[in-house]
């Protein structure tokens, strides 16, 4: 095993640093507190052709894969853009330009590939709905085939960027669940363009990340071709999950290179700040669990990469139309989950500590909102919750990697 990056992945690595020297923590604060697009961030980074990471380069993108953007968002969120080093990412790439990489038609590539790779179209996801957020294939969402089009209706929730979208990855029922062969068959994927009189949208106020409005979202015979499918019909879950690995990978970077934000911040301050003549760094009550969680972190980095090295080498895109090969992609995308999940859950948790310890580092200090740490504090939770909660990330590891009994039902 090689665990030492290419300099291809190095110049990714110093390039995502550059940048962030010109949006450190007071930028980020200044966009949270006004609730304001970071346009300057997201037009450096699309200068700079991070939009366009996993965008072969036939469709003006750099060709490489989800290691490289997990490298990039990391050290965007290390070296002071905390969550917004990750956010805009997940929102385009993951969940625009990756299956359309994976799963478009040559049309569909031509079409947005061009548009994300020069910053010129945001992308986000319609997946969670009022009475379906984990339980994906309880979604109410429909499709309904009309002619030549297909006329969609229903309610979504928790849709961030849905506001700025150009693009909007939209997952539908096509097929009834009664009427399905089984429940993971019926679901399909569209692409659908924005903005569009059928979807309106209302923003949600909530507790952080406020430098990107999340929606609620209503569809009123929302008409689209045959041509706005991605994938295939009814198979759309199975894609799906090729969507949702990359997304607990990107929780993980962010996680990670968040919590080394808030370290590097607080063991910088532990040196200065003396408290009885000794700096408060040389007390082991400090020490010891921003070490733990740290050393924590470290692995759940090694995770986070295993599962993107999984996600780039393993995947086959002829074998996913192939019906004879399906069963082996679906143990691909099942030995992908394992490594995201686990990742995910180590991350987010370390992480959480590691902020905690950080805040507590700083004292009364932490609290106040020029030290930035009261604000990494909040976004750092939002990952307990999505994208997915820890406790289905463990379900998860309990029931697919250990075989222990499912702990829910469906």
């Amino acid at each position: 095993m090689n665990f030492e990056f290419t300099d291809e992945q190095r110049m990714i690595a110093n390039a995502a640093r550059d940048i962030a020297k010109d949006f450190p923590p007071e930028y980020w604060r200044e966009k949270e507190e006004n609730g304001e697009f970071a346009e300057e961030f997201f037009r450096a980074i699309a200068d700079a052709g991070f939009m366009g990471i996993v965008i072969p380069e036939e469709y003006g993108g750099s060709g490489y894969g989800m290691t490289e953007l997990l490298i990039a968002m990391e050290e965007l969120a290390a070296n002071g853009c905390g969550a917004g080093g990750v956010w805009y990412f997940v929102l385009t790439e993951v969940f625009g330009a990756l299956p359309i990489v994976r799963y478009g038609t040559e049309e569909q590539k031509e079409k947005y590939l061009p548009k994300i790779a020069r910053g010129e179209m945001e992308f986000c996801m319609a997946l969670t709905e009022p009475d379906a957020g984990t339980n994906t294939l309880a979604i109410r969402t429909t499709a309904v085939k009309d002619g030549d089009e297909w006329v969609i209706n229903g309610n979504k929730i928790f849709i961030s960027g849905a506001d700025r979208a150009k693009g909007m990855l939209l997952v539908a029922r096509t097929t009834p669940p009664e009427k399905a062969p089984k429940r993971t068959l019926g679901i399909t994927l569209f692409l659908v363009d924005l903005p569009s009189e059928a979807v309106k949208w209302n923003p949600i106020p909530k507790h952080a990340i406020n430098f990107s409005k999340t929606c609620e979202i209503s569809i009123n015979n929302l008409r689209v071709g045959e041509d706005a499918i991605l994938g295939e019909k009814d198979l759309g879950w199975y894609l799906l999950l090729d969507v949702l690995n990359p997304e607990r990978m990107s929780a993980a970077a962010g996680a990670i290179g968040g919590a080394r934000l808030a370290i590097s911040k607080a063991v910088e301050y532990s040196k200065q700040r003396k408290v009885f003549a000794d700096p408060i760094g040389s007390y082991q009550g400090l020490q010891f669990p921003l070490a733990e969680a740290y050393a924590a972190l470290e692995c759940a980095r090694l995770m986070m990469y295993k599962a993107a090295w999984l996600y780039d080498t393993k995947f086959r895109s002829e074998d996913v139309r192939d019906p004879k090969k399906r069963v082996e992609m679906a143990a691909v995308f099942r030995e992908v989950g394992d490594a995201a999940n686990m990742a995910k859950a180590v991350a987010v948790e370390n992480s959480l500590k590691a902020v905690y310890w950080a805040m507590q580092t700083f004292g009364g200090y932490g609290y106040a909102k020029e030290y930035d740490v009261e604000r990494w504090w909040r976004e750092v939770n939002l990952l307990r919750l999505a994208p997915v909660t820890q406790q289905m990330a463990l379900n998860y590891i309990a029931e697919h990697i250990l075989g222990m009994p499912r702990s829910y039902r469906i």
